[in-house]
């Protein structure tokens, strides 16, 4: 039968069950260490700079309100359950000879970050490209229910939200590209 030990325990000097331990302390009530580590590494302290962050680091998450059409998936979606949507229906005018329409109107859109992992599921299963990664990750509160960003929050987020990276020149067409063939390109009326 095999015991199973911590993690680590076969680099302590003397861990407890050892036939070589001569006097360690027990792991659960022994006295602490005369070095502790420190809990951040003298190059990332606690007061990290925006500056030295990749450009499309993940920090908070934005929304662009236009684009959402409450199809609901990043809620369903979210392993967290972090994400608060709330809609009604609104019906609208058809064109002349039409028939009217129902979609759906956006009451409320919240983000929970007391809640959130930063997995960015959310954001990858959007199909209408209305959330977005921005980088900015310093927005401490005093109270944890301030951590619930709603609509207009998440909205002004928007603003750092870097533009998405140049195509690649050298990279191929895309396959609706190459399938339309030379030549295809907007239709031009003759005229």
């Amino acid at each position: 039968m095999t015991t199973m030990e911590p993690r680590g325990a076969g680099s302590l000097p003397g861990a407890p069950g050892d036939p070589g331990s001569q006097g360690a302390p027990d792991m659960a009530g022994g006295p602490e260490p005369a070095n502790p580590q420190p809990a951040y590494p003298e190059s990332a302290g606690p007061d990290l700079d925006a500056g030295e962050l990749p450009p499309r680091s993940r920090g908070v998450i934005g929304l662009l309100e236009e684009n959402c059409t409450v199809c609901m998936l990043c809620a369903r979606e979210c392993p967290d359950w972090c994400i608060y949507i709330e809609s009604h229906k609104q019906t609208v005018p058809a064109p002349e000879g039409g028939r009217p329409r129902v979609r759906n109107v956006l009451d409320r859109f919240a983000i929970d970050f007391s809640l959130c992992m930063y997995c960015g599921i959310c954001i990858e299963v959007c199909p209408y490209d209305a959330l977005f990664w921005s980088p900015e990750f310093g927005y401490p509160e005093t109270g944890i229910g301030a951590l619930t960003h709603e609509r207009d929050r998440l909205r002004d987020w928007m603003w750092t939200v870097p533009p998405p990276p140049a195509h690649d020149p050298g990279a191929p067409q895309p396959r609706e590209a190459q399938t339309a063939g030379p030549g295809a390109g907007p239709a031009v009326e003759p005229g």
